[in-house]
């Protein structure tokens, strides 16, 4: 009844949570959807007898206008990781190779062998940290269908710079798609860092993937945006959900992308708490909501951090803990302090 090659197939696992507890574990921001966000939402309930847009028409212009780009070079989903399963569902069939870095975002390999396809993870360079940019070119063949790049990478924090991105990229066969995965491009200040917008201009085979879920604080209602050549994005348009996107999520998207002081207000926090964060437990610099510990015996730690009522993400490969705000820095230094002082 069920597919054979399901049962090696890993469920995709959430970050954990406790009533009472302080959740560190899953990259949410602390803030509320903005006020606006709020307010939109409440007026969308009031039609929710209604199937949404399934075009995204209106979302989509105010996208354009934000991002520089044409409506047809933009697409909605249901969260950034519903477009990145699309795209694998796009370019590849079975057989077909999915090259990423690991530690990533854990859905990747996931995504890709229920498509039928091949996950290639490139393990990070062990030193920063970082992608293997130079083992990704090297670990390509001719079943290569899709790239994933993670910039800022979840859950190291790590970033490329626009100079290795242009050497990678001239080393990348035209009819391999690359997905650049910006999912924490509002946390990232790292100046020298390529930007999805500017790069889908120069390489036709490149697709950017941003969502509301992290900076915008919209988790719960599930959307994201990816961007690109007008033909990857229809053949997105192709194996997407109908309806996938509500009304609700619509309305609320537009709505923040109106309230950009806001925003930035909120992210500069995040980043101000970020260095604070790093320097008590000791982390490398992070240019996303969260710091990275590799190597640490994650599983060990989180035990006794949650002790304290406090719960990050513990990896095989380390341990990440979500930066916030002010007072939830605090708690953390608290429950910090109780497990290595105490």
């Amino acid at each position: 009844m069920i597919r054979a090659d399901l049962t090696d197939i890993p469920t995709y696992v959430p970050g954990k949570t406790t009533e009472d507890a302080l959740k560190l574990s899953s990259n949410e921001v602390a803030f509320t959807p903005l006020p606006a966000a709020v307010s939109a939402i409440t007026e969308a309930a009031t039609s929710a007898n209604r199937y949404p847009d399934m075009g995204a028409v209106e979302l989509r212009g105010v996208l354009a206008e934000h991002l520089e780009l044409a409506p047809e070079q933009i697409t909605v989903g249901c969260g950034s990781s519903a477009l990145c399963q699309q795209l694998v569902q796009a370019t590849c069939a079975d057989g077909d190779e999915v090259i990423f870095p690991w530690r990533s975002f854990e859905a990747y390999p996931i995504f890709a062998r229920v498509a039928g396809a091949t996950a290639v993870p490139i393990p990070l360079l062990p030193e920063t940290q970082e992608h293997d940019l130079d083992g990704m070119i090297d670990a390509i063949t001719e079943r290569t269908r899709l790239i994933f790049l993670c910039n800022p990478n979840n859950p190291s924090g790590t970033t490329f710079t626009e100079e290795q991105f242009e050497a990678f990229m001239q080393r990348v066969p035209a009819d391999v798609v690359v997905g650049l995965d910006e999912a924490y491009f509002e946390f990232n200040r790292a100046e020298d860092s390529p930007v999805a917008t500017e790069a889908v201009q120069r390489y036709p085979n490149v697709i950017g993937l941003r969502t509301f879920s992290k900076a915008y604080g919209l988790a719960g209602v599930r959307v994201g945006y990816a961007f690109g050549n007008p033909d990857l994005i229809g053949a997105l348009n192709k194996v997407a959900i109908p309806f996938a996107v509500s009304s609700l999520a619509q309305a609320a998207a537009i709505a923040s992308l109106d309230a950009a002081d806001e925003l930035l207000e909120r992210t500069e926090e995040v980043v101000a708490e970020r260095e604070r964060v790093a320097q008590i437990v000791g982390a490398a610099p992070s240019q996303a909501n969260f710091v990275w510990l590799p190597d640490e015996d994650a599983a060990a730690l989180a035990g006794k951090l949650a002790e304290h009522g406090v719960i990050i993400r513990a990896f095989p490969e380390g341990a990440r803990i979500t930066v916030t705000n002010a007072a939830e820095t605090d708690r953390l230094i608290q429950a910090w302090e109780a497990v290595h002082n105490g």
